[in-house]
């Protein structure tokens, strides 16, 4: 069943035949009949297309097996929501007016969107911040990463704050800076490795 929206006009029911995974024919409700794509496929679609109580019941399918369940499928796609997860390191700046930069990596949301932002004692920072694009996992989920470069002052407070469809209220998560050095340094060579990886992925496409 192939469908862009739980109307039945838009639902197209296909049934494909296949031998040595080549498929030698096909039934498409939008044709109501069946196409071959094969010697043996053409003599089949003749055949098949010649019983009219066959081909009654294909297109029957349509609405008795497809619209149901695309429309449970449809409804569960609308609803479905997974509560990001976020991460937060410290790297070195490539370059720039600040000697400091945090990376708040927000990992496994859905749907789509969802707004990532900085506070700093409590202040909302919306200078010096550049984030990526929303980016797919390729199994329904996202990932996105909001980068702060900074002066660090003595005693303040560093939080990300994320809004997403699937959480009742804002996710802040504080930046601690007096994790063990050598734990710091994995987290920046993990998340140098990252943004890397994603620059060069990005620059591919």
């Amino acid at each position: 069943c192939v469908f862009n929206s739980s109307e039945l006009k838009d639902i197209e029911y296909i049934r494909s035949h296949y031998y040595n995974k080549k498929e030698y024919a096909r039934f498409s409700s939008s044709v109501g009949q069946y196409v071959g794509y094969t010697e043996w496929g053409l003599k089949q679609a003749d055949y098949w297309n010649k019983d009219a109580s066959y081909l009654a019941a294909l297109r029957a399918d349509k609405e008795r097996y497809c619209l149901n369940n695309v429309g449970i499928d449809y409804q569960a796609a609308l609803t479905k929501s997974a509560e990001p997860y976020v991460f937060l390191s410290s790297v070195t700046p490539p370059g720039g007016k600040h000697p400091s930069m945090l990376v708040c990596s927000v990992f496994d949301f859905y749907p789509k969107q969802i707004r990532v932002g900085w506070l700093r004692d409590g202040q909302e920072v919306s200078s010096d911040v550049t984030s990526t694009d929303e980016l797919e996992d390729g199994d329904w989920y996202y990932q996105v990463h909001s980068h702060l470069e900074y002066t660090p002052r003595s005693g303040e407070k560093i939080s990300c704050v994320v809004e997403h469809a699937s959480l009742k209220e804002p996710l802040v998560t504080d930046w601690d800076p007096s994790m063990p050095e050598s734990e710091r340094n994995k987290i920046a060579i993990g998340a140098s490795g990252l943004i890397l990886g994603l620059i060069l992925s990005l620059a591919g496409t």
